[in-house]
């Protein structure tokens, strides 16, 4: 669910770039900016703490960019941010602005869990069988968990594809039942 403030953040870098191909790119970039953000309590503090100077802010935040190799447009993108007190929401601005991209891309988001790391040949793999599935491009987002013992779970939206042991075992302990 994308959160109210954050749409219009995200259709203004849809507007601005007016290619959901390099929305997408900006979207990583200002993702990996917030990991960042995320990781450091004293960036959290820095931007929460409305006492501070919006000019020692950027210069911070253009600071950290320069270090991550962000683009021109993503560093005016984080001045804005900083500069309407935005910083420490910037991940539902980035999330809206997956939402939109992908509506605009024609794709879908699938939340994978695999008992392993999938090497490039089983996540492409995994990417055709549940393109034919839905019908549409997949945007892959994979964790391991090693619960699973083997096999993954794919959630899309509400419904969950369930291939791995552990599911196996649960439906035929239920069968039993």
């Amino acid at each position: 669910m994308i959160r109210r403030f954050a749409r219009p953040y995200a259709r203004a870098i849809m507007d601005v770039v007016q290619s959901p191909e390099k929305a997408n790119a900006l979207r990583f970039e200002l993702a990996r900016f917030d990991d960042v953000r995320k990781s450091s309590t004293d960036l959290q503090e820095l931007y929460a703490n409305p006492g501070i100077e919006h000019d020692q802010k950027l210069k911070i935040t253009q600071t950290v960019a320069k270090r991550l190799g962000l683009s021109d447009m993503a560093v005016k993108i984080l001045d804005v941010m900083t500069r309407n007190q935005r910083m420490n929401d910037l991940d539902a601005i980035v999330d809206a602005l997956a939402t939109m991209v992908r509506e605009a891309l024609n794709t879908v988001a699938v939340e994978v869990r695999s008992a392993h790391r999938l090497n490039e040949q089983e996540q492409a793999e995994l990417r055709r069988t549940l393109e034919k599935k839905v019908g549409r491009k997949v945007e892959l987002s994979i964790t391991i968990d090693e619960e699973l013992i083997g096999g993954f779970v794919a959630r899309i939206g509400s419904e969950v594809f369930d291939t791995s042991i552990v599911g196996k075992i649960d439906r035929f302990r239920e069968s039993l039942i």
